[in-house]
């Protein structure tokens, strides 16, 4: 019990809580960025366009069944040899936006196939562009069914940053490496104080996606 109480100093919290800040800087603008890739790369893959689509489709499908520590490992070291200068941050969000993207583009596709076909017909028998009945009709009905698996998808992102450890990101996982490498008793305590904050985090995004599905409801 004293163990944690030297670890849990005000010092380390504070520490521990600048980690956490780059965590959820991090992991909201990735999970900003890689919906709107998600979601554009799921309509061009649902709309089959002439040789577009299958291109969208391929790339997709090699993405997915990558590991997300070599994309990171590509957009930190790899990208500089290609003359694109990055840091850990900049390297990270890319990394989790490219990943992140392609898994999102299946869950829009599939929720897109999810909402029935009569929908598309009645909304263009009353005479909406296929762009408007996309957005006001099929949309709106794709999205409440998508919403359990983009939160999964979401939750999976904000505990995948702790990986960009490996690029020297200063996000919670390193500052807590830091802590307990400079004193060997700290290391359950610091394991125990992240897995609560990681909880958190991942508590309030799942509270914020159930506040939406009863909105769409």
């Amino acid at each position: 019990m004293e163990t944690f109480i030297h670890a849990y100093s005000w010092v380390d919290i504070h520490f521990l809580l600048q980690g956490l800040w780059v965590t959820i800087y991090v992991s909201l603008i990735s999970i900003a960025l890689s919906f709107v890739v998600g979601l554009i790369l799921g309509l061009l893959r649902y709309m089959k366009i002439k040789y577009v689509s299958a291109i969208v489709g391929f790339i997709i499908d090699i993405i997915r069944n990558l590991p997300l520590l070599l994309i990171i490992f590509f957009t930190y070291f790899g990208l500089p040899q290609l003359g694109i200068v990055t840091n850990p941050t900049t390297a990270s969000i890319a990394a989790l936006v490219i990943f992140e993207g392609a898994m999102l583009a299946e869950i829009v596709r599939s929720g897109i196939g999810s909402v029935d076909p009569g929908q598309m017909e009645g909304a263009r028998s009353n005479g909406m562009s296929y762009s408007q009945a996309m957005y006001h009709v099929v949309m709106p009905q794709a999205l409440h069914n998508m919403i359990p698996a983009l939160l999964s998808q979401f939750v999976s992102l904000v505990k995948d940053t702790s990986l960009a450890t490996i690029i020297v990101l200063p996000e919670l996982l390193y500052h807590a490496q830091i802590i307990y490498s400079q004193n060997t008793t700290y290391l359950i305590p610091m394991y125990v104080i992240i897995a609560v904050m990681y909880f958190i985090v991942c508590f309030c995004l799942s509270q914020v996606a159930n506040y939406l599905q009863k909105k769409y409801n």
